[in-house]
């Protein structure tokens, strides 16, 4: 039996079974269940967290994205089924892990995550910005050119800019310890606000 008729089975059975319980947590138990057995390529949640609510997603390979609540959870949704697979379930169980180490960092316990990447959703370059990105320490502070170099290309600031602006893991990979030469903010893809509170939390004064 393939993925796709062996998903479609489980959800004909879930229609047409009798509905016992609290259908909210049987409908939890399902999503888990197909998440947990590879019947879903993209599982999600929304995590609750002092910036506002975050939508989480991820893949067999890891997290693939991490959305502010500023972005249209709907149309995230959408892009990662048109990206990676149209077969995506909101799974939260599938994501208690990301949750933990998220609540940790907002309480101050956490210093470095451990979550996998999925790194799908960015070309090469931006691989290796994002990649130079999440090697700078908890509480410290790199510059766009810095950041460039690191990725091969001393030269391309910009172009680091841009894919910084696109990181489709904030938070997880720290783009919010990136300032321009001279000390300005520079950009943040969950808006300056947000940029200031990480580094708060970090004990670094914007």
């Amino acid at each position: 039996m393939n993925v796709d008729h062996e998903l479609e089975t489980m959800l004909e059975a879930a229609a047409t079974a009798p509905i016992t319980g609290d259908p909210a947590r049987a409908a939890a138990r399902f999503a888990d269940r197909a998440g947990a057995e590879g019947l879903a390529d993209v599982v999600y949640a929304t995590v609750d967290s002092p910036l506002g609510p975050l939508l989480a997603a991820a893949t067999p390979r890891g997290l693939v994205r991490l959305a502010y609540d500023h972005n249209d959870f709907d149309a995230v949704l959408d892009r990662l089924a048109a990206r990676i697979s149209p077969r995506v379930i909101e799974a939260p169980g599938r994501l208690d892990e990301v949750r933990r180490e998220l609540e940790d960092y907002f309480a101050g316990e956490r210093r470095r995550f451990e979550l996998a990447i999925d790194w799908a959703l960015v070309g090469p370059f931006a691989r290796r910005v994002l990649e130079a990105t999440a090697g700078i320490s908890y509480g410290d502070l790199s510059t766009y050119k810095e950041v460039a170099a690191r990725a091969g290309n001393p030269r391309a600031s910009r172009a680091t800019g841009n894919a910084l602006g696109a990181n489709p893991v904030p938070i997880v990979v720290p783009c919010h310890r990136v300032v321009r030469t001279g000390g300005g903010l520079g950009g943040y893809t969950g808006g300056l606000d947000n940029k200031r509170a990480l580094l708060a939390i970090e004990g670094v004064e914007a």
